[in-house]
């Protein structure tokens, strides 16, 4: 019997595993495979034909393994290659970007911060999310570099995150904003110690959840029956140094018996 397709999921490293994990508690029975292209993480200080090239050659990659879907785990990677990779493939390829839009429905005050890569806040989906979604708040942007590293090295508490963390929420929370957009996929692990910084007056906004219901819909549209009772499996895939790699999968997903296998694209 020939096992059902499964979700692909990447990103420049082990960020994407957040908006993996929203989606597995909608999707309980589906199998996922995760793709983090560690060798070649960030993405957000790379040039954006290298970042083309990273994400068609892991799109490759997991056609020969037969996905159905493939996720754009990554803010940095959706806005610069969304639109090239979905003009290249036929399947349903689903990304991810800032969540502008929700964050000008619930801020109070007018004054949303966003919390990204300097790749993301310069890209033109951005600035189109801005033009659309902007209008009458303001919205002040932080590119954040060396808070991927440290989520890649799985540290996502302690006095050594809390102070670069420090230094990005200040200049925002001395703007005045009520509301934090996490616009990098790696954020999200660091809401525990944002919240503890900004305060409980700050709502805070990850678009995993959202990603996870749009993935929920286009599963649900491909097969109306819907998958067995599963439980699903997961399959983790690296470019990096898999041992490394490993022991942050195991943190960050919160399985201590993952497996973590090199595959170098």
């Amino acid at each position: 019997m020939t096992e059902p397709a499964a979700i692909g999921f990447f990103d420049s490293g082990v960020g994407g595993i957040s908006v993996m994990r929203e989606v597995r508690r909608l999707l309980p029975a589906e199998d996922f495979l995760y793709y983090a292209d560690s060798a070649h993480c960030p993405y957000g200080v790379k040039s954006p034909g290298a970042i083309i090239a990273r994400t068609r050659a892991i799109c490759d990659f997991f056609l020969e393994k037969g996905v159905k879907i493939i996720v754009v785990a990554c803010n940095t990677a959706s806005v610069v290659a969304l639109d090239a990779l979905r003009e290249y493939y036929r399947l349903p390829i689903i990304g991810i970007e800032p969540a502008v839009k929700p964050a000008a429905a619930v801020t109070k005050n007018g004054r949303i911060g966003v919390l990204a890569t300097g790749v993301t806040l310069s890209g033109r989906r951005f600035n189109s999310l801005l033009e659309r979604f902007g209008d009458g708040i303001k919205v002040y942007t932080m590119p954040c570099p060396g808070l991927v590293e440290l989520v890649e090295a799985g540290k996502n508490e302690g006095g050594e995150v809390e102070a670069v963390l420090r230094r990005f929420l200040a200049p925002l929370l001395g703007k005045g904003v009520d509301t934090l957009v996490l616009g990098c996929t790696h954020y999200p692990f660091l809401i525990p110690l944002i919240r503890s910084l900004a305060g409980s007056g700050v709502c805070i906004i990850d678009t995993g959840a959202a990603v996870a219901r749009q993935v929920a819909r286009v599963t649900e549209q491909m097969n109306p029956a819907g998958t067995g009772a599963g439980p699903g499996k997961e399959q983790f895939f690296t470019s990096g140094d898999p041992g490394a790699v490993e022991a942050v999968v195991r943190h960050l997903w919160g399985d201590p018996g993952a497996v973590v296998e090199r595959v170098s694209l």
